[in-house]
């Protein structure tokens, strides 16, 4: 802490020393309430205070910077300064645990004076969500970089507090920010300031007085690593006995799976039988079977069964594609109705009205086909340019309303007819084709086979996202094939597959298939290495 905040905490000397804040939030986490509660809060006890703010470009793509300077009131109009500088911030408050990070990357954070009090939550930037894998940010980097950047950390889940408490979260960060000690202020005149608001009050002060303990008592100071959630043997089920019967039967061919394997498939059976039914995580399962014979035969226990593992994650993963049935069905379940009433704060009293933005093309449109008629149609782009102009445009769907939701319920029921339209077709037959070229090179190269699976990664999403990661799979699984017979092919697979994942254009890609071409020969056997 630098000597002023400290000498001011304590009222003694060095009242005449700027103290400097500043509060990183993105839209609808109260960051310019908390702003006006600082400065009202200053103001009332006998400081000048000024606070200025930069909005980020959009939600989640860069958050608002608010800044305030304040100083004990001597009669004197200070001059303030209208932004933060490099390394002369003496409290950062952050309203998500990565903006933590957005800050001290700006160099707001410093060893020497900087308190950094942020909720250790995580709501997912646009970029995070946006890239074709996984691009959520590392928890960890942050952390490790906050114990070394900030003179004090106070970090704890102040998001959790504020919902338990029906509020937002600028309470209970102005509550961290008086358990912190680091302004002149008593904890009354923090409560003063929220009532003087007159909103929400008494959630507010709820929040407020969570919060200022826990950060009173040390906060925590940097959250640990969140424990990874451990997969249950046999789940519990309920329903028809007839059902329950299948699911039992599905789970007892686990166990018969290599322990490398077996807990990916207990993940993949349930998300493939959520998806459809029992019967298609029966067929589901006899093709996971089939790969792991195949497997046991070619060597898998060396490798610690690798094929199997990825096999299984990846095998679940093709046979849930997104299409328009799964949107609807996930719109209509009683748990995303929880959820939002959750999100909003709403009571049993409450209405709520749910408005859905859908904009489906003409590839939805015929994938929703029988399967020969949607293979004539999607065969002549002319009839599919016609059908495009017809139905590509954007709808506003209100699914709160009957008339809305039983669109969607009828659309989510069309499960049941799922394996005999176009859609299912084109998948199963593209998933046929990866698993033949990775089992091709399973008794050849086993590290090439493995990172066939892989690649399969490449694909998810729905619509445009989907089309976009289609196009990148064929590319790295045509480079995938040019790379048979290569010493390194299973690296240089692997290496391509990281190239799509994190270039979202393609150019990177296209040229790292041209660096391919560059040491195999036309028959795709090695030329050279790499």
């Amino acid at each position: 802490m630098t000597p002023g905040i400290a000498d001011q905490t304590h009222g003694q000397a060095g009242l005449d020393n700027i103290i400097k804040l500043a509060v990183m939030a993105v839209g609808g986490q109260g960051g310019g309430v908390l702003t006006s509660w600082i400065v009202d809060l200053a103001e009332a006890n006998g400081y000048a205070a000024q606070s200025t703010s930069v909005a980020g470009v959009a939600q989640r793509t860069g958050a608002t910077i608010y800044y305030v300077e304040m100083l004990a009131d001597t009669g004197r109009k200070p001059v303030f300064s209208l932004m933060p500088a490099e390394a002369d911030v003496d409290i950062l408050i952050a309203a998500e645990w990565m903006e933590a990070g957005r800050a001290m990357i700006r160099n707001f954070v410093s060893p020497d004076r900087t308190v950094l009090i942020a909720s250790s939550h995580r709501t997912l930037a646009g970029i995070e969500k946006s890239v074709p894998g996984n691009g959520i940010a590392d928890d960890d980097e942050v952390r490790r970089a906050a114990e070394k950047m900030a003179h004090k950390v106070i970090a704890f889940d102040m998001e959790a507090i504020a919902a338990d408490a029906g509020t937002m979260i600028s309470a209970s960060l102005f509550g961290a920010l008086s358990g912190a000690g680091v302004l002149p202020f008593s904890r009354q005149a923090f409560h003063d300031t929220i009532r003087r608001g007159g909103r929400g009050v008494e959630a507010s002060l709820a929040a407020f007085d969570v919060a200022h303990e826990r950060a009173a008592s040390g906060g925590g100071d940097v959250p640990a690593a969140p424990p990874k959630p451990r997969l249950n043997t046999v789940p519990a089920v309920n329903g028809p006995a007839r059902l329950v019967e299948q699911w039992r039967g599905l789970n007892a061919r686990l166990a018969d799976l290599p322990d490398a394997a077996r807990p990916l498939a207990e993940a993949g059976l349930r998300k493939v039988v959520d998806y459809q039914d029992a019967a298609y995580g029966a067929a589901w399962f006899d093709c996971l079977e089939t790969l792991v014979t195949l497997d046991r035969q070619h060597g898998g226990g060396r490798h610690d069964f690798a094929f199997s593992a990825q096999a299984a994650k990846y095998l679940a993963n093709a046979w849930c594609y997104d299409d328009i049935i799964r949107v609807a069905d996930l719109k209509t379940r009683a748990a995303r109705t929880s959820r939002i009433d959750d999100e909003v704060g709403a009571s049993a009293a409450t209405i709520v009205q749910v408005t859905e933005y859908v904009h489906p093309g003409a590839a939805e449109f015929i994938s929703m086909m029988p399967r020969r008629i949607g293979r004539y149609i999607d065969a002549r782009p002319r009839l599919v340019q016609r059908i495009d102009r017809l139905v590509n445009r954007g709808r506003r769907i209100r699914s709160d309303s009957l008339r809305g939701f039983f669109g969607f319920y009828l659309l989510a029921g069309m499960r049941r007819w799922r394996r005999g339209l176009y859609r299912h077709a084109s998948e199963m037959a593209h998933i046929d084709a990866w698993l033949a070229a990775a089992t091709e090179r399973l008794p050849h190269d086993y590290a090439h086979a493995v990172s066939i699976l892989k690649a399969r990664r490449l694909i998810k999403g729905y619509s445009d996202t989907h089309a976009r990661g289609l196009g990148k799979f064929d590319k790295v699984m045509q480079g995938a094939t040019r790379l048979a017979n290569h010493p390194d092919a299973g690296e240089w697979t692997e290496r391509l597959i990281r190239t799509a994942l994190a270039d979202a254009e393609g150019n990177a890609l296209d040229g790292a298939l041209k660096t391919v071409d560059s040491f195999v020969d036309v028959d795709g056997g090695a030329a050279g290495t790499a």
